[in-house]
């Protein structure tokens, strides 16, 4: 079959999922409809956004469907009109079997990490927050079982000492892009080979796992090494954001998001969890092995700063017990 002969349906709703949507149309690939979230409300005046994919779509003048249950018999009915071939998943929600099986070809879906490991919501998060050094991409064929079906075709990318979630996040936003093409062409010209996961999987590997990450996952634990402490602001940077209250001189519950940090090791008589500051220049937090310092923040209601910015309009100098 040639590229243009294949009927693709392309399932996503962030932006995340929009490089791979244009470059299947750049790369001359047959995009018969275009399968993301429902409009909402968002921000303070409730005005109703689209998702990014729709957003392109719209300017790709794809037709688009917006189900708000994939079950509903409707859905089903438009979703068969297409006639697709083949269905393509980039960051949408759990598919039900009656959706995914449809195709002839089956459903592919482009996963953050390189499975089995990291099965889950959040791979770029929990790699990052588990002080990963490796991670990667991963195409693979939809199965009952989340994140378990065959794989077609993994790359691996390394993650930098100091990289984000956010920084690795829109380099995998590119590079699974050029995975979903990759992958496409194997199966067009029947090169690729699919192998089931459990072939991966051994008595002796731990699997990692990437589930969704709620906001108190996000509160950050002072108790853990400088190290730990980190990857962790880093794993969260810049969304969901890692955070921490402390109690201030006049007895207010002060709540702070942390973009961005840096470790020192040192000796010091400090409890854990002790912001110090010299009012002008720093913040930073005793951990049992040294101090992290915090670089960006931002306060309830307030932007987010840079760490002198943020002392110029605070009156904050001295020792603050953070809040457990």
């Amino acid at each position: 079959m040639k590229k243009e002969e294949l009927r693709i349906i392309f399932m996503g709703t962030p932006d995340f999922a929009v490089p791979s949507l244009q470059r299947l149309l750049d790369s001359g690939y047959n995009v018969v409809a275009v399968i993301t979230a429902p409009d909402k409300p968002a921000g303070r005046g409730k005005k109703i956004t689209f998702s990014a994919v729709k957003q392109r779509a719209i300017q790709l003048n794809l037709p688009i469907l917006q189900p708000e249950k994939l079950k509903d018999d409707d859905f089903i009915k438009q979703l068969k009109s297409f006639r697709a071939n083949l269905q393509i998943v980039v960051a949408f929600r759990m598919l039900p079997e009656i959706v995914w099986e449809m195709p002839e070809f089956g459903t592919f879906n482009l996963h953050a990490s390189l499975l089995p490991q990291y099965r889950g919501a959040a791979p770029i998060n929990h790699a990052i927050i588990n002080g990963e050094k490796e991670t990667g991409l991963t195409t693979f064929f939809l199965d009952k079982e989340i994140d378990t079906g065959a794989i077609i075709k993994q790359v691996s990318m390394q993650i930098e000492n100091d990289e984000t979630a956010e920084q690795l996040h829109d380099r995998m936003m590119v590079e699974g892009a050029s995975l979903i093409i990759d992958t496409l062409d194997l199966l067009l010209t029947g090169n690729a080979s699919v192998q089931e996961q459990n072939k991966f999987i051994d008595s002796e590997l731990i699997l990692k796992k990437a589930p969704k990450i709620n906001k108190e996952d996000c509160r950050i634990n002072w108790e853990k090494d400088g190290k730990q402490v980190v990857d962790f602001i880093r794993g969260l940077s810049s969304y969901p954001a890692a955070f921490f209250e402390f109690v201030s001189a006049s007895g207010d519950i002060v709540y702070l998001k942390i973009f961005k940090s840096h470790f020192e090791k040192s000796e010091h008589t400090y409890k854990n969890g002790v912001l110090v500051s010299d009012g002008t220049t720093y913040i930073k937090v005793s951990v049992a092995d040294g101090f992290i310092f915090l670089d960006e923040l931002q306060q309830a209601g307030k932007k987010r700063i840079d760490v002198r910015s943020f002392l110029r309009g605070n009156n904050f100098t001295g020792n603050w017990v953070t809040k457990k």
